[in-house]
């Protein structure tokens, strides 16, 4: 068993960096280290909320979250919100001490032991990859249709996912600031049209939109609440995303925070505020009756065309298209980072720790990010896999449960590596928080597990098949450090003590 934060440093954090934007350093040729201070606040907040996806976590998500949870689904946006706000409050204090490209990994290493923390490193690489090659055909099935339903020209889904193979991964060899950008207007462009959805049901409905039995907390007790939260709590999925980039940030001691709570504060309220206005648009109790039709799935589109127009609707179907972009290209880099840190460290070929000297990204773990999503997108196009319900959902339920696990591990971790210094950390950073949202997440995590049909679509055995990869493959990691230790303890030693804190 993992010995818990016996990895831990016990020196200080440096000294906090000068206040202000530093000019970004790109490495030499030969170097293994990410471009310094590129990313700031607004970047990493681009990424991790872009990464949740807004438009198709309320749109697409949130009328099968209302169908289980009934009147309480708006309360679970919120609840779900602050048990990730706990989590956050220890993450970010962590995150004072340790910088390192593969995030889960080196917090579960430093808090758990590295055996604990190299398996961690396994999952990450699983679940951030299958993730984003789920999302590869959710894009390419979006853009199929659009295109259809627009011009009525046909065309292959894998087609469209391999252009958005092409164009994530021609984005994530630039400048890592170039992805920001893009994620950027997507994001701006999903919440703006949700924006005008809620003031056309408010401008209609007025105050009778903000139906308050909504958010009764007695309406918790139903049988699909437990459903509902792990939709609920998966449409956060990518937050924790923000200690991935702490490498690449400027001034990572208060970028890193500031952008986590932000994220996680922004998706808490308008997750909220949108699910309630929906409900209000039809009523609470007819949206749940209508969530729970066979028109459910056009709940939002419906109340768009409704209370603003067809042209809100039909631009919502567009725009769910870069909306499934931007997310996989938020974790196309996720992934890409972590194969690069696990190169790095040696836990993967070297060669994925490379960094282009001209760009500054992780260029070898992006061009091996994308073949890998290509060969697996071209496996369900020669099958004739239905790109939606097995090529996207399958790969996609797999990782979202891991990331879940990692969460509750790394919330542990946080406990771990303050138990014995908590180094001026509040209790309840360091204590109180960490423990806490390692038990409401793992309590979410089994919810997942056993309810693992509501992420996707499946049921028994192939459902099985789809969990097993997540323990079988942290137990790979535990054996690949054992082994380490036994036959080079000084190479044991040295893993996740790249923390890159460069001037």
């Amino acid at each position: 068993m993992a010995t818990t934060g016996s990895d831990a440093p016990t020196a200080p954090p440096s000294a906090p960096a000068p206040h202000g934007p530093r000019a970004a350093k790109p490495p030499s040729p030969g170097d293994t280290a990410l471009t310094s201070s590129a990313i700031g606040v607004s970047d990493l907040v681009f990424f991790v909320v872009a990464a949740a996806a807004p438009l198709t976590a309320v749109a697409g998500v949130a009328p099968a979250a209302m169908a289980m949870g009934g009147l309480a689904t708006p309360l679970g946006y919120i609840l779900s919100g602050g048990l990730l706000a706990l989590f956050a409050a220890g993450f970010t204090a962590m995150s004072l001490y340790v910088r390192n490209a593969g995030a889960f990994y080196a917090y579960v290493a430093r808090g758990l032991g590295k055996a604990t923390g190299v398996g961690t490193a396994y999952v990450a690489v699983l679940s951030y990859n299958l993730v984003e090659i789920g999302l590869v055909a959710c894009f390419g099935f979006f853009a199929s249709g659009g295109v259809r339903d627009l011009t009525g020209f046909s065309s292959p889904w894998w087609l469209w996912s391999a252009i958005c193979i092409a164009g994530v991964g021609a984005l994530g060899w630039l400048r890592v600031t170039l992805s920001a950008k893009v994620l950027g207007l997507a994001l701006v462009l999903e919440v703006v049209v949700l924006l005008i959805l809620e003031g056309g049901v408010l401008g209609h409905r007025g105050t009778a939109a903000l139906d308050f039995t909504a958010l009764n907390p007695t309406s918790l007790g139903g049988a699909g609440v437990a459903g509902m939260f792990v939709l609920a709590i998966g449409a956060f999925t990518g937050f924790e995303a923000t200690a991935i980039y702490a490498e690449e940030a400027r001034d990572p001691r208060r970028t890193v925070p500031r952008a986590t709570f932000v994220a996680v504060g922004f998706l808490a309220v308008f997750y909220a505020f949108a699910v309630w206005v929906v409900m209000g648009a039809y009523g609470a109790k007819d949206a749940v009756r209508v969530a729970q039709g066979s028109d459910g799935s056009d709940l939002v589109f419906n109340a768009a065309g409704r209370f603003v127009g067809s042209w809100l609707s039909d631009s919502m179907h567009v725009l769910i298209i870069t909306s499934a972009f931007a997310a996989t290209l938020a974790f196309h880099n996720a992934a890409a980072r972590y194969l690069y840190a696990l190169g790095r460290e040696g836990l993967l070929p070297r060669r994925l720790g490379r960094v282009s000297p001209r760009s500054g990204s992780p260029g070898t773990a992006v061009a091996m990010q994308s073949l890998v999503a290509a060969a697996v997108i071209a496996v369900g196009a020669l099958s004739g896999a239905d790109p939606y319900a097995v090529v996207f959902l399958w790969p996609n339920g797999t990782g979202v449960l891991g990331i879940m696990a990692m969460q509750a591990l790394a919330a542990l971790a946080v406990f771990g590596f303050f138990r014995r210094d908590r180094r001026g950390v509040s209790a309840f950073r360091a204590v109180w928080a960490p423990l806490l949202s390692c038990l409401g997440i793992s309590v979410l995590t089994v919810l997942a597990a056993i309810r693992f049909d509501l992420l996707t679509g499946a049921s028994g055995a192939i459902n099985l098949g789809l969990v097993a990869p997540i323990p079988v493959v942290f137990c790979l990691g535990l054996a690949v450090a054992r082994h380490i230790r036994r036959t080079d303890p000084q190479r044991y030693a040295q893993l996740t003590t790249v923390d890159v804190e460069r001037d």
